[in-house]
C-alpha cells in the first residue's frame, strides 16, 4: 500500500504534471514557487544533472517550510539506486522514463506512488501486473491520443498521462482529455529553455495558469 496514494489522486485533479531541470538550486527553487504560485500542487523535477540531488534536496526543504500542500517528486528515476537516494532526500514520488522493475520495488518496499512509462500495450500489462495504476504515456508525441482511444477500454482501471510533446495549445490539450487521459505531463512546451535562460517567471506562471483553466473544463 503506498504511503501516501492521495498524491496521484492530486495529481489527477489537477490534471498537470510540470516537469523541469535546472543546474541552478535558486533558478531550481525560483521556479518551483513561480509554479505552486499559479496553483500547481504536485511538481515532477527531472534527474537529469549533475545538480539534480543536491537541487532537490533544497527544494524539498523549501517545499515543506514555505508551500503547504506541495507535493515534489522526482523524473527520470532509472534504477534502484536512484530511487533510494530521491526518497532519502524526501522525494513524495517517483517517475520513470520506462518500465524499471527494480524502482517498483523500492516504491513498493517505501509504499512510495510511482508512475511507470510504457510506450506499448504489453509494457502497460506488465505495468498493472506490477500494482500500477497510473501510467505516463511516454514519449506521447509518437503515440499521440489516438492511442489512447484504442487501448483505454481495454484498461479500464488505469489512469493515463502523456508526457514528451504535449503542447500549451488549447486544441493539443483538448485532443488528449478527449481521448481520455487524466492528465498530462509538460516539460520544455510550458518551461522552455528559452523561457529558463531569461529567468521569465512572470511567463511561465502566466502560461500555466492557461494551461490549468483549459483543463479544468475537463475536471468540472
Amino acid at each position: 500500500m503506498e504511503k501516501n496514494p492521495r498524491i496521484l489522486d492530486l495529481i489527477s485533479s489537477q490534471g498537470l504534471l510540470p516537469l523541469y531541470y535546472h543546474s541552478d538550486k535558486d533558478v531550481s527553487i525560483a521556479i518551483m514557487k513561480t509554479l505552486y504560485d499559479a496553483g500547481i500542487r504536485a511538481i515532477e523535477y527531472t534527474n537529469r544533472g549533475k545538480t539534480a540531488l543536491a537541487n532537490f534536496t533544497e527544494m524539498k526543504k523549501v517545499a515543506d517550510a514555505e508551500m503547504p500542500g506541495m507535493k515534489l517528486g522526482v523524473g527520470t528515476i532509472k534504477n534502484a539506486g536512484m530511487a533510494n537516494l530521491f526518497i532519502k532526500a524526501g522525494a513524495d514520488f517517483l517517475v520513470s522514463p520506462g518500465l524499471v522493475e527494480s524502482v517498483a520495488e523500492i516504491a513498493s518496499l517505501h509504499r512510495m506512488p510511482w508512475i511507470p512509462g510504457c510506450m506499448t500495450p504489453t509494457e502497460i500489462i506488465k505495468a498493472e501486473n506490477m500494482g500500477a495504476n497510473f501510467i505516463k504515456l511516454f514519449p506521447g508525441n509518437l503515440l499521440g491520443p489516438g492511442f489512447v482511444e484504442a487501448i483505454k477500454d481495454i484498461f479500464p482501471d488505469l489512469h493515463f498521462m502523456p508526457t514528451g510533446g504535449v503542447t500549451t495549445e488549447k486544441e493539443n490539450i483538448e485532443q488528449w482529455f478527449q481521448a481520455g487521459v487524466i492528465a498530462v505531463g509538460m516539460g520544455s512546451q510550458l518551461i522552455s529553455k528559452k523561457l529558463l535562460d531569461s529567468k521569465d517567471y512572470n511567463t511561465i506562471g502566466k502560461e500555466t495558469q492557461k494551461v490549468l483553466a483549459i483543463i479544468k473544463n475537463y475536471k468540472n
